[in-house]
């Protein structure tokens, strides 16, 4: 019941971040900032955004997380001022968004594949067996290919459930990258995207309803942000990267999994990396805006807002806030190519928060918008959220909804 409360808890929260300012520090002229998009990076966002409007009196952060694919078209809409995506926007796409738009990377994480085993508290799998499970062609959970891959390991003959995300997903897009990379089958049958056409398996909305539908469904398997999965204590597998290492999702093993020379506009998918410490579905989560903030009659004022909430994301204080609820905080390499994306962030022209060399880390410090006033300390995970104001207020309870689809007998 804890468990399904904390669940509950995540559902309400989704479609709930219109957090209240208190006055604990900072000062501004007041504002609203709105956004909407992905459901991956939220439990990192709706604390960064409630700490951020502690320091600034006045300002609201708005954020519905609805999906990457409807950040994408919010944004393209005109009807946030920033969308949000674990996808990167392709030319095809940013070529419709009538604009030019900036990715600031914000944070990492990885899609762990968590499962609802009793008695099973270890799994290994491979991009192999994951591509064939969601294809219908693994179907039982001894099947002679998973139990070669646990050796002494007691798998139970239960049909497998595999669980997908039913709306646009830039979670979905990783994971059918990464099986696209890794399974030649899965290439040319599912290919890769934010929505895909299963060929097996149960619909949810959002990661919290597939880590929901895997919670209360004994032989499911799901693929879903880490911190979720934590959150809900559910057991993930060890997956098997590029190297033949088998890893879990950390810290560590997702920065890993960054040790690549990243391109300047940052539009960057580290899955598969060669690393032999990287966990192998690991991902930079992104908020778009557009470069020119001069549009739909927005104010000088409002973009400013904008970009100061950028900056105090990639802060310090905002990485620490990513690291203390489980996300991976941006590589050095990474915060110094985002802080030249924000340095050209314009209004008519007009140059917002000009980019600025920081030649030591105390210089870093000295940016920081939490030096301006202390910090509000990060709870250590999204189990604390189930106190907040949000969910208090709220009464808009997820409704998941989902779709069997049979395997291919």
């Amino acid at each position: 019941m804890r468990r399904l409360f904390l669940f509950l808890s995540l559902s309400v929260l989704l479609f709930s971040c219109n957090n209240a300012s208190t006055n604990s520090g900072g000062t501004s002229s007041g504002g609203t900032i709105s956004g909407a998009g992905a459901t991956f990076p939220y439990p990192f966002y709706n604390i960064v955004f409630r700490d951020y409007m502690r320091l600034h009196e006045g300002i609201t952060v708005n954020y519905g997380a609805i999906g990457s694919g409807g950040g994408i078209r919010s944004l393209r809409d005109r009807s946030v001022d920033f969308g949000a995506s674990d996808a990167f926007l392709n030319n095809k796409e940013i070529a419709s968004m009538n604009g030019e738009v900036i990715h600031v990377a914000t944070c990492m994480g990885g899609v762990v594949m968590a499962y609802t085993l009793k008695g099973i508290d270890s799994l290994r799998l491979t991009g192999s067996l994951i591509a064939d499970i969601y294809m219908g062609k693994i179907k039982k959970w001894n099947d002679p290919k998973l139990v070669r891959e646990n050796p002494g390991v007691q798998l139970p003959d239960l049909d497998i459930t595999p669980v997908y995300r039913s709306d646009g997903s830039g979670t979905t897009y990783n994971f059918s990258e990464y099986l696209s990379v890794v399974s030649p089958g899965w290439k040319s049958v599912m290919g890769k995207g934010k929505a895909l056409k299963w060929e097996a398996g149960i619909a949810a909305k959002g990661n919290p309803g597939v880590a929901g539908i895997v919670l209360k469904t004994e032989g499911a398997i799901g693929y879903i942000g880490s911190e979720y999965a934590l959150t809900l204590e559910l057991p993930v597998a060890k997956l098997k990267n590029r190297a033949g290492n088998y890893v879990d999702a950390t810290l560590e093993t997702i920065s890993a999994a960054a040790n690549v020379e990243l391109p300047v506009d940052m539009r960057a998918t580290v899955t598969d990396s060669g690393d032999p410490n990287a966990y192998p579905i690991s991902l930079f989560t992104w908020i778009l805006i557009f470069r020119d903030q001069q549009y739909n009659n927005r104010t000088k004022s409002e973009a400013r807002m904008l970009v100061d909430l950028l900056n105090y994301i990639i802060s310090p204080g905002g990485q620490k806030v990513a690291a203390q609820i489980n996300y991976a905080p941006l590589p050095e390499q990474a915060v110094e190519k985002t802080r030249r994306l924000i340095g050209e962030i314009n209004y008519g022209g007009e140059i917002i928060s000009p980019y600025k060399q920081l030649n030591s880390k105390s210089d870093s410090v000295a940016q920081s918008p939490e030096n301006d006033q202390s910090a509000q300390s990060a709870p250590q995970s999204v189990k604390d959220l189930q106190n907040g104001q949000s969910l208090q207020n709220s009464k808009n309870v997820l409704n998941v909804t989902s779709k069997i689809i049979p395997a291919e007998q």
